[in-house]
């Protein structure tokens, strides 16, 4: 199965965060597409190469709710989830996209 979810990714650093969109791949945990908000990496670097640089966190939303998970970034600018958090975010985004909207 070839199921992609888009996603917002967060980089948190000591005073900040970087935004970006990306998607994740069910299958594999891998993060791909990533598109930076308002931050060139060329110029600025990766950012889980600065030296404020805390960890990443990734969003999954749908319908007003979100669904918050740990994300792994490295020096070359990838982006995945382990395959532990990636097979409780699988049952935590079932639930999510099968809620009824909020109100």
């Amino acid at each position: 199965m070839d199921l992609k979810l888009p996603i917002t990714i967060v980089d948190e650093l000591s005073d900040g965060e970087i935004n970006a969109q990306g998607e994740l791949d069910l299958a594999s945990g891998v993060i791909r597409n990533v598109r930076y908000e308002d931050y060139d990496v060329e110029t600025q670097g990766v950012p889980a190469t600065l030296e404020d640089y805390e960890f990443t966190v990734g969003v999954l939303s749908n319908g007003g709710r979100e669904v918050e998970f740990r994300v792994e970034a490295d020096a070359q600018g990838r982006y995945s989830v382990t395959a532990s958090e990636l097979l409780e975010l699988k049952g935590r985004a079932a639930a999510l996209f099968t809620q009824k909207p909020g109100k």
